[in-house]
């Protein structure tokens, strides 16, 4: 099929891999309409669907034959342990084995020097390994008792294992395939039988006839629009406008306000690329029938379920943790249900130490770059920082405060410092290599850690406790955490 993709990847400039990738998940959108209309009553035929059409990409189009290979190895091997494994160490068996999978061949990856432009097993390995793992999890829950299962625990948890075809259709889910969403087994096995749109509520809301509620085409189609655009955006300015741009020697001779500024201005050009996949892709999985949320309060159907980032939240952040939150959100999911809650002690609040371990997992996820775990180990700094920050500063800010009024001015400083931080501690992530990360982080004069450091510093050295006082003078202050109006507590980041 390269007869096709090589005149498109010479007009347009772009690498064979770049152009192949953006057409698969462009022929996902009228696959998912072709889906729907399989009977959910055929759930046999809706499951090898996605299994045929994900031999076709990997086969045909992308030529990825020992990828997909791989990936099946990775399949079999999770579905017969998690079948016949009943003892408590199996999720973790699980995790060890496609993890060390994954870092083999992000190892190779690094050594033939692959080009984030070439298409390989690692994109697809990377969501597989969340739905593997996932999975796992699941299981072993299944097997608890519910009174030691929490809210998402008891929703997602296995009960019934799947037949091998079942899970091949879970784990080839087409319209997620090479770059997500991720999603679980039971979202899955809703989206094949129409679980959720047989309820009452939901099918007294439409007259069409169609199991389907409307709007998610027009929902759908939107996400491919604004992917596009986002394409566009990087094609266009990506290049020019990248964090690696504070390499040239003409970068560092700016004057240091310029510096700073330009930085700026680099990263949203940065993520453009992973907006318009991650969009892109959402918008296939909707025309599956995947995300619906229910309704809005005026009665239109939502369909938010299968994104993977909001924009606005990321570069118009209100606070670091909203910020990490709306950033590749299935990938959070899983951290936080499949690592951070798993290594937490149980009945204590989890602490530095869990934090640190989750965001070491989400840096091995991504790779053996050392520039993924600059950023990662710098997102540590961030999160407990930032915690402190804002139980410190947020309560003088609030009725009965007096200095309420001004609210707006705190908000937008912490817009300010949240993105700010965020540009220095992603370029690492983007530019990859130690030697130039902390190159690019000298032209910038070290801004991040001066902030994040010096304010763990501050905080370590008594500044909570002052200003715990300064809240109880103006009012404010909040209930001691083992009060019973704290309730359950702080709640995990």
């Amino acid at each position: 099929m390269d007869v096709i993709f090589v005149p498109l990847a010479n007009v347009a400039g772009a690498s064979l891999d770049q152009v192949k990738l953006i057409f698969c998940l462009l022929v996902a959108y009228p696959l998912g309409s072709l889906f729907v209309r399989i009977p959910s009553s055929n759930p046999a035929l809706r499951h090898a669907f996605h299994i045929v059409v994900s031999l076709i990409i990997f086969f045909p189009i992308l030529q990825i034959y020992s990828a997909f290979f791989q990936l099946l190895a990775g399949i079999l091997a999770t579905y017969y342990i998690a079948k016949y494994d009943h003892s408590k160490h199996m999720p973790w068996r699980v995790f060890a084995i496609t993890m060390i999978h994954l870092t083999a061949n992000h190892a190779i990856r690094a050594i033939y020097n692959l080009s984030y432009e070439t298409v390989e097993v690692t994109g697809p390995q990377m969501v597989l390994t969340m739905k593997l793992t996932t999975f796992a999890w699941n299981v072993f829950d299944g097997r608890r008792p519910s009174d030691e299962l929490d809210k998402w625990q008891t929703a997602k948890r296995v009960t019934k294992y799947p037949s091998l075809l079942e899970f091949l259709g879970y784990a080839f889910y087409f319209p997620g395939i090479l770059v997500g969403p991720y999603l679980d087994y039971a979202e899955y096995t809703d989206l094949i039988n129409e679980t959720m749109f047989k309820d009452d509520a939901v099918k007294s809301k439409h007259n069409s006839g169609r199991m389907l509620p409307p709007g998610r085409k027009r929902a759908a189609y939107t996400c491919m629009v604004t992917g596009l655009a986002y394409l566009g955006l990087f094609v266009f300015f990506g290049g020019k406008y990248s964090f690696a741009a504070a390499l040239s020697p003409d970068f560092a001779r700016l004057p240091y306000w310029r510096r700073f500024l330009f930085f700026q201005i680099f990263g949203p050009f940065e993520r453009t690329k992973y907006y318009a996949i991650w969009t892109l892709t959402e918008g296939a999985s909707i025309l599956t029938g995947l995300g619906f949320t229910g309704f809005s309060s005026s009665g239109s159907p939502t369909w938010n379920g299968a994104a993977n980032v909001q924009v606005k939240q990321i570069e118009l952040p209100p606070n670091f943790k909203v910020l990490l939150d709306s950033w590749n959100m299935k990938t959070n999911v899983w951290l936080r249900e499949c690592i951070y809650k798993r290594v937490a002690p149980k009945g204590r609040k989890p602490g530095n130490r869990v934090t640190m371990i989750t965001f070491l997992t989400s840096a091995l996820w991504h790779g053996i770059a050392s520039g993924y775990y600059l950023t990662f180990f710098m997102g540590a700094l961030i999160t407990s920082v930032a915690r402190q920050a804002r139980t410190s500063f947020r309560p003088l800010f609030l009725s009965p405060s007096p200095y309420a009024s001004l609210k707006p001015v705190y908000d937008v400083l912490s817009i300010l410092v949240s993105i700010t931080v965020l540009n220095y501690a992603a370029a690492p992530f983007m530019i990859a290599t130690f030697s130039d990360s902390i190159r690019v982080w000298s032209v910038l004069g070290w801004y991040g850690h001066i902030v994040v450091v010096g304010g763990l510093v501050f905080f370590t050295l008594g500044g909570s406790k002052v200003f715990r006082g300064v809240q109880k003078s103006c009012g404010v202050l909040p209930p001691a955490k083992n009060t019973p109006a704290n309730g359950n507590g702080v709640k995990a980041q």
